[in-house]
């Protein structure tokens, strides 16, 4: 299959949040997606984005990632969300989206690539096993949504 890697452009972004929805979808959670282009837009500066198209197509994939600071190894990527669709899967781009993402932390400097997979996606487990990233079943996630930021006290 041909397709093409590139950055992502603000033209770009509801195609995005259209794979961003699908993504929700399947991870069981599409109520979750509260983003808009409108948002994003706005906050184009907190995030990178790129997309694997096809030319009958369009965008058929996207690894949405930014930069990250951690206390035990410094400068970082994180990679948010990497999601190709259904029919275009099993065809290298996956693949073809992390080599590029790889190449930007080297060329960033970065000390750690970073992501997360839910525990029953086994395919994708399973991918990233093969291509020998470390996988922590040790830490677990704590988050706050908007109204919780709003309402939090002690």
């Amino acid at each position: 299959m041909n397709f093409t890697i590139r950055p992502a452009v603000e033209a770009d972004f509801p195609a995005i949040l259209n794979m961003i929805k699908a993504l929700a979808l399947f991870e069981k959670a599409p109520e979750k997606v509260t983003n808009t282009v409108e948002q994003m837009k706005e906050e184009q500066d907190f995030f990178r984005c790129l997309v694997a198209t096809n030319e009958k197509a369009g965008i058929i994939a996207i690894c949405l990632y930014f930069f990250a600071y951690y206390t035990w190894v410094g400068k970082s990527l994180y990679l948010d969300d990497l999601y190709v669709l259904e029919t275009y899967r099993r065809q290298g781009i996956a693949a073809g989206l992390l080599s590029e993402l790889f190449e930007i932390a080297r060329n960033e400097r970065c000390n750690r690539v970073r992501w997360q997979v839910l525990d029953w996606n086994e395919n994708a487990i399973n991918f990233y096993k093969k291509i020998g990233a470390t996988l922590d079943y040790e830490w677990i996630n704590c988050d706050y949504d908007r109204k919780g930021i709003m309402e939090f006290q002690l």
